[in-house]
């Protein structure tokens, strides 16, 4: 049965991360502490063990999303590649970061983050594209913020890299690209951080590596991938304003469910 619950979380965590340019992070973490919850898993470790399960099911997501914009040639590899410079370092910072957060806070950290993805997508905010993209210090200074707090959070940094993106006027489409390519080694750094660093704790449950949890991880990645394709070729497609308004009620009871 939670085996069943994995694919099914799969199957949503990569149509958003195709569609919206935003890892399913934000779906994947708060199920993935209920579902852990329910399992009798400590809860000095559990939260932890969510977002480092998101991170590395996000590295599978990552892949079919980036392959099916690529061919579409939305994707801005230069930029790209600057990001990731400082993704990488600020992926492993995060994920130490995360490690001495307690689980409470950690989930109230999530939670506040839930509701301003939450009042971003309900309200459509975007920044305005007012400058120019900058050169490959900003971009990696960028990238840095950007893998620090995807990793602390357990999403695969599109809520932050998209807007970024668009507000230094690269397209829409382009940015959600981009931004799910920089998805990939948000989430590898990333996994592999909460991998090491969790790899001593204890009262984690068998087939655990680390803050990663091996069960959740096959489910999930076995059904994102497909459906991460399934959501890319639908951004190209459809208006996702109603879409959009859904996801922030679902992050809206999401937030609110971790802070009070």
């Amino acid at each position: 049965m939670e085996f069943l619950l994995y694919l099914l979380l799969g199957a949503a965590a990569g149509v958003l991360a195709g569609l919206f340019g935003v890892g399913g992070g934000m779906i994947i973490v708060p199920v993935l502490v209920f579902s852990f919850q329910a399992q009798g898993v400590a809860p000095e470790v559990l939260t932890h063990l969510a977002v480092g399960t998101s991170l590395a099911t996000i590295a599978f997501t990552s892949i079919n999303s980036v392959l099916a914009h690529h061919k579409r040639g939305a994707v801005q590899w230069p930029i790209f590649r600057s990001l990731t410079v400082g993704i990488l370092a600020g992926s492993v910072l995060g994920g130490f970061t995360a490690t001495l957060l307690q689980g409470p806070l950690l989930q109230k950290i999530i939670g506040v983050f839930a509701l301003v993805m939450a009042a971003q997508m309900a309200l459509d905010l975007k920044p305005k594209a007012s400058h120019t993209v900058p050169g490959q210090a900003t971009l990696g200074a960028a990238g840095g913020v950007i893998g620090w707090a995807s990793a602390i959070i357990g999403i695969g940094g599109g809520s932050l890299t998209v807007p970024f993106l668009t507000w230094r006027s690269v397209p829409m489409q382009q940015a959600v690209a981009t931004s799910a390519a920089c998805g990939l080694p948000i989430a590898v750094t990333s996994a592999l951080s909460f991998m090491w660093l969790g790899r001593d704790a204890s009262a984690l449950p068998e087939w655990s590596v680390g803050f990663v949890y091996l069960p959740a991880l096959l489910g999930i990645a076995a059904t994102s991938m497909i459906f991460a394709r399934f959501g890319a070729q639908l951004a190209h497609k459809l208006s996702a304003r109603l879409l959009k308004r859904l996801f922030a009620l679902l992050l809206l009871g999401v937030g609110l469910n971790f802070l009070l």
